[in-house]
């Protein structure tokens, strides 16, 4: 049996990572690992955790499939033409990545960066080349027989809710959160993160309804952003048998 193993936003907490990665079961050449994206800000360890995804392939015998999160494309936009508002807000944790690629300790609520510092945020010049190309690479869906898995969602479109390969412009699949689709939608399972599952619509799930931190599990679709990086944990969701595994 083919087995999917969905790794939700990891938001550069290396130490949930590996506890998750520890948890799961051996793997083999027909098994999948699917991260749904935002692999860095936030958390203290956004550079551990963006070259142990993009190297993790070299180290499963399984199939890695690293989709791309808003994160990641707010910071592509940063790097080509400058993305001020995103970069910006305390809250995105973008100064935490900075400060990890430069191997610096995460900043204080009350730090606020220096003018150099503030130059090489607003450009990303941080990064090394090999991780802006790696974020350049990676694809906006994926799909197998288990589910469809994409960053956000799937906005509606004039027809009801298109598959992804056919969203216009694709960056809506890593950006919307639309309380609709996680209400309406019917077809094929999709498995997503972006929207902490506290935030979507408690009395819809099936899983631990009572705990609204936890894993989301809708008539059709399935949120696993528990929160990582930002004061919650890690959770993983292995398909088709419905297991799940968590960093807490």
């Amino acid at each position: 049996m083919q087995r999917t193993f969905v790794i939700g936003d990891i938001h550069g907490d290396a130490v949930a990572l590996e506890r998750v990665l520890g948890l799961l079961p051996a793997l083999d050449a027909g098994d999948s690992m699917v991260f749904l994206g935002d692999y860095l800000d936030r958390g203290p360890d956004s550079a551990t955790v963006m070259e142990r995804v993009r190297t993790l392939h070299r180290h499963t015998p399984a199939r890695v499939i690293a989709l791309r999160g808003n994160h990641e494309d707010a910071w592509l936009r940063a790097v080509d033409e400058g993305f001020p508002e995103f970069v910006l807000p305390q809250q995105n944790g973008c100064s935490a990545a900075m400060r990890s690629y430069e191997r610096r300790s995460p900043p204080a609520p009350e730090d606020r960066p220096t003018a150099d510092e503030l130059r090489r945020l607003l450009a990303g010049s941080f990064f090394p080349p090999e991780h802006v190309a790696w974020m350049r690479s990676l694809p906006f869906f994926h799909e197998d027989e288990h589910a469809i898995y994409v960053h956000a969602g799937i906005p509606r479109g004039p027809d009801g809710f298109p598959h992804p390969s056919a969203v216009e412009p694709r960056i809506a699949l890593l950006w919307c959160r639309d309380r609709d689709f996680f209400t309406n939608y019917r077809g094929k399972l999709v498995v997503v993160g972006h929207t902490v599952t506290s935030q979507l619509p408690k009395e819809l799930s099936s899983y631990t309804p009572e705990d609204p931190t936890d894993l989301w599990a809708g008539p059709c679709t399935a949120g696993i952003d528990t929160g990582c990086g930002k004061g919650g944990f890690l959770t993983a969701l292995e398909l088709p048998r419905r297991l799940i595994y968590e960093s807490r």
